[in-house]
């Protein structure tokens, strides 16, 4: 299976209308002309699931965009956020739901290192955004992906107890694996700079694509392994960029 992952569809120079704000996160925001030659490199792949991080408002236009070609997304919401300036609000889920398309969590506060939070809060960040989602969708919320980009066993495992069924991770991979009955699968994941070239191959199971971007996921996951909380101070300086926002795990 391929699985892409986007954030948000926006216009040029309006990175921050949508999502997170920060320079980080704009790195992840793709244009709507981009977006368009995305979907036509696709056009022969219709098995390819295009998925949304974090929730943002411009979710209701790339649902637009994505039904032209008949396809529909998988949006994950951070349940923090739902409403807040940027975000899709509680109106804008039920209607992604009507409208065909899947909804599941990204947790309450994205955590950038999720994999390092206690179970605690793992367990709360996953029951908590599942409840929230079905009590505006009126139906069971059974997927996830997990925020930031940094999985472990223990991730799946509460994502397990809090009911889910499917979790997407950050792993540019097209291998499924399974973890306490719960499905894990990995994605690709899309930055503005990618081309439409880049997407098509991709779809096709190309291996240079696939391993620059293993390359880049590695060295990654390495960093927030061995970083710690330093990880999260080292990453702001490195970026240039202050307190944009304040994630799930900012405080430990």
């Amino acid at each position: 299976m391929v699985a892409l992952m986007y954030h948000d569809v926006v216009a040029p120079g309006r990175d921050d209308h949508s999502g997170f704000p920060g320079v980080d996160c704009a790195r992840y925001k793709v244009t709507h002309d981009a977006f368009e030659a995305h979907l036509a490199a696709l056009d022969d792949s219709p098995e390819v699931i295009i998925t949304f991080d974090d929730g943002g408002r411009s979710a209701m236009t790339a649902a637009d965009a994505l039904e032209r070609r008949g396809r529909r997304g998988w949006f994950f919401i951070t349940c923090n956020y739902i409403g807040a300036t940027g975000f899709v609000d509680r109106v804008d889920i039920r209607e992604l739901v009507e409208r065909g398309h899947v909804v599941g969590s990204h947790s309450c506060s994205h955590p950038l290192r999720m994999g390092h939070c206690s179970r605690a809060q793992l367990l709360d960040e996953w029951t908590r955004s599942r409840a929230t989602l079905e009590s505006i969708v009126g139906e069971e919320i059974r997927v996830g992906s997990v925020p930031g980009g940094d999985f472990a066993r223990p991730v799946a495992l509460t994502a397990a107890d809090a009911g889910f069924r499917m979790l997407f991770t950050s792993e540019p991979t097209r291998a499924e694996r399974t973890v306490a009955g719960l499905r894990i699968a990995g994605r690709y994941t899309i930055q503005r700079s990618t081309s439409a070239g880049t997407i098509g191959a991709l779809a096709a199971g190309a291996w240079i694509p696939h391993a620059r971007q293993a390359a880049v996921w590695t060295a990654k996951k390495f960093a927030k392994r061995i970083g710690g909380s330093g990880y999260l101070k080292a990453r702001k300086l490195l970026l240039g960029h202050g307190d944009d926002v304040r994630w799930g795990d900012a405080h430990r």
